[in-house]
């Protein structure tokens, strides 16, 4: 029987993530293939559970719903903020700044200039979407004692 991707498994693979509209957010494919643990949280649940049980060769395309990828999209992450607190040559729709906060550097995407203020969404840019992900596993190695 031939080994398949289980939790603790090192997996090698080439990977890609789009969006349903066929636009390529990340891909490996064309470069090297990455190598990871199982379980290690190097990936996201969603993606990680959707491997096991394959085996080296094997090419699948999964569709990953937003509530196992990114999360869905929360109106409470639109936040307004006081334009004074912007150096204007900063102030582009969809322009990403860092923002600062209890735990360190929040991204977040302009997304409306009014006159007073600036409304910022600290929502990761891919939640409230489905992702598909497709693999191709490369090589897998057995749990690893340590």
């Amino acid at each position: 029987m031939n080994l398949q991707i289980q939790t603790g498994t090192s997996v090698t693979l080439h990977f890609s993530l789009a969006l349903e509209n066929g636009h390529i957010v990340d891909s490996n494919f064309e470069g090297n293939p990455a190598t990871f643990s199982v379980g290690d949280g190097n990936l996201l649940p969603g993606f990680e559970s959707s491997l096991l049980g394959l085996e080296v060769g094997d090419e699948r395309e999964f569709i990953i719903p937003p509530e196992n990828a990114f999360g869905q999209h929360n109106a409470q992450n639109v936040q307004s903020v006081d334009r004074g607190n912007f150096d204007e040559s900063d102030l582009e729709i969809g322009s990403i700044l860092s923002f600062q906060n209890g735990d360190g550097e929040l991204p977040g995407v302009i997304i409306a200039l009014e006159e007073n203020l600036v409304m910022v969404d600290f929502n990761h840019p891919l939640s409230g979407k489905n992702i598909v992900f497709q693999v191709k596993i490369v090589e897998i190695n057995p749990e690893r004692v340590h």
